[in-house]
């Protein structure tokens, strides 16, 4: 975790909470209002810092799981729960909309978003498509749907895309069993519509807080209790990830 300036073991450079609350805070800010991500030249701007100190900042945030950064250059690629890059997730807002990694990201930012929304998706990635109406960040119908959690989440920063990609949308738990057999993908838990749109809005209720911070394991694993989420699928055991 990083708790003050100086140089982390991996060689990127460590900031102070506020540093990385104002940087997340822009990023979050500049996908609300527009759609998309904010550039590294807008976020020099509106922090008034050089283009220099906004890659280094950068690199901090991805330190701590804050922004998941592209491969070839410090821009971010994904600011849970937006995407920056075309995903089958589309949350429809009133003057605009975002791509969102996943289902739960997607609820995500219907939390943040408020009012009236619809996440335009399909079951399994693959079958039907599908319009979940959204207000105030809870779906409306749908009762039967589900969202399926291949991975538990103690590993999903092993591979945070291959992650994201399997939290998906299903018409039942049986189809989701059909699926995994037919992919060869692990199965993992199955939660209802409602209770992911719980977690997402107890999650990501607080993400466009000036004053963010990343979740501890301990701040995590509160969070799926209070969403009913107990099994041990959902147990992040102890270590040094931020989530």
């Amino acid at each position: 975790m990083f708790h003050a300036r100086g140089t982390c073991h991996w060689g990127i450079k460590m900031l102070d909470q506020t540093a990385m609350s104002q940087l997340h805070y822009e990023l979050i800010r500049g996908f609300l209002a527009t759609g998309a991500c904010p550039t590294n030249d807008d976020l020099a701007t509106s922090l008034g810092i050089s283009h220099s100190e906004v890659e280094e900042r950068l690199r901090a945030l991805s330190g701590i799981h804050g922004v998941v950064l592209h491969p070839y250059a410090p821009v971010p690629w994904v600011v849970h729960p937006f995407s920056a890059t075309p995903t089958i997730n589309w949350l429809e807002g009133r003057d605009g909309g975002w791509w969102a990694p996943c289902v739960w990201c997607a609820f995500g930012i219907a939390t943040l978003a408020g009012g009236e929304t619809f996440l335009h998706t399909r079951y399994g990635a693959e079958g039907e498509e599908i319009t979940i109406p959204i207000v105030d960040g809870q779906p409306v119908g749908h009762d039967e749907a589900c969202v399926h959690f291949a991975i538990p989440p103690a590993r999903a920063w092993e591979n945070i895309h291959e992650h994201c990609s399997l939290v998906l949308a299903f018409q039942s738990a049986e189809e989701v069993r059909k699926w995994c057999e037919r992919h060869r993908l692990p199965r993992g838990q199955v939660v209802p519509l409602q209770q992911v749109a719980r977690l997402a809005k107890i999650w990501y209720g607080t993400y466009a807080a000036p004053d963010w911070h990343k979740w501890s394991i301990s701040e995590a694993q509160a969070i799926f209790n209070r969403a009913g989420l107990r099994s041990a699928f959902w147990n992040l055991g102890e270590g040094s990830v931020n989530y």
